[in-house]
């Protein structure tokens, strides 16, 4: 006669088969990530990617969602479970396509700037206006910074995105060569996060997707902002085993991908999994602009649509930025004859000409 199981142990599998497979297999996954320093033994990259899924599909709770967040935030992700992250990440997230240059695919931290005047959408403005198209992504205001968002900058700039069908963003893109997802419209299972991270107080794990994750599909640049040199290591790997073979990753101003002007920029292409360090000076080429306080959105605006005619105190800032990234992005052989064309589309008004294209 087979022993009869202990109390406890019918009570536990009674109350996994209440709780349903899905927030059952969540719970396993909580605890693999939340065991301790010596008994936690991390993802595989398919759990990874299992725990993601389940987060953006909606099987499992809010309480179960902010455990996983916290527990996977103390022990830090490593790149293999970011990987599987970022997988899902593409499975259920919106896709764009292009079907001429590889666009630039910048990815900058969702809650946004507060320290330092933003450029990122005069750059994207100025780009697209040279031939490279440039896909963007971000959100509505959230934590932990509650920063200005890229949506509200262009907005200041008579370009709106949200409330678009994501096939009039991928219409801009073809006809305009800029886009931009804005994750409340296209991606409302990472948005459902955005209250449980509020709650939890710190920036999660899936805060670092924001800078891996890209909606194009296809041959493209990707370029992510990092703040901490750990932060960049592991999104090399992390991508890398994604299947991401033209990376470029960026120390910018609070994390985004914004050269700095006051000092060395530091970044750094990969390219088939061979990493070259390109630290940018901008002083050997002339440029000496302090970094712009950040003050308010209509002060932005004034000095944003003065950038684009290439005048007022953001005008060298960009001007740096524009000829960076017409260098790194190959199109020049050389920084100097790169700045000589960044200067000529400036003084020519093609991001204004752009933006005017784009405004109602």
């Amino acid at each position: 006669m087979a022993p009869l199981p202990a109390a406890g142990d019918e009570r536990r599998a009674a109350q996994l088969r209440a709780l349903g497979p899905e927030r059952a297999l969540f719970r396993e996954l909580i605890a693999k990530v939340g065991s301790g320093e010596h008994t936690s033994t991390g993802l595989s990259r398919e759990e990874a990617r299992t725990a993601i899924d389940l987060m953006l599909t909606g099987p499992v709770d809010d309480a179960q969602i902010g455990a996983f967040l916290i527990a996977h935030r103390i022990r830090r992700p490593a790149p293999v479970e970011l990987t599987g992250m970022l997988e899902s990440y593409r499975d259920h997230g919106p896709t764009l396509t292009s079907s001429g240059p590889a666009p630039l695919c910048f990815g900058v931290p969702y809650d946004g700037r507060s320290r330092t005047a933003p450029l990122l959408p005069l750059l994207a403005l100025s780009l697209a206006a040279a031939g490279l198209p440039v896909v963007l992504h971000g959100g509505a205001p959230m934590p932990v910074k509650y920063g200005v968002t890229l949506a509200e900058l262009f907005r200041s700039l008579g370009i709106e995105w949200c409330g678009l069908p994501l096939g009039t963003v991928q219409a801009r893109l073809d006809r305009h060569g800029l886009a931009l997802t804005h994750q409340p419209d296209h991606f409302p299972g990472a948005e459902r996060l955005v209250a449980i991270r509020d709650a939890i107080g710190k920036r999660p794990p899936v805060a670092s997707l924001e800078l891996l994750w890209t909606p194009h599909r296809g041959k493209h640049l990707l370029i992510s902002g990092f703040v901490h040199p750990p932060t960049e290591t592991r999104a090399w790997e992390a991508l890398a085993a994604a299947g991401e073979t033209d990376l470029l990753t960026v120390k910018g101003l609070e994390g985004s991908t914004d050269l700095p002007t006051t000092r060395a920029g530091i970044t750094a292409r990969v390219l088939d999994g061979n990493v070259e360090r390109i630290l940018l000076h901008p002083r050997d080429h002339g440029i000496n602009a302090p970094e712009q306080a950040w003050t308010s959105l209509e002060t932005w605006q004034s000095e944003g649509l003065a950038a684009l005619r290439g005048e007022g105190p953001l005008a060298e800032a960009l001007l740096w930025n524009l000829g960076s990234y017409l260098w790194l992005a190959r199109r020049f052989s050389s920084l100097p004859a790169a700045l000589d064309q960044a200067r000529a589309l400036l003084q020519a008004r093609c991001g204004e000409r752009l933006r005017q294209e784009l405004a109602p």
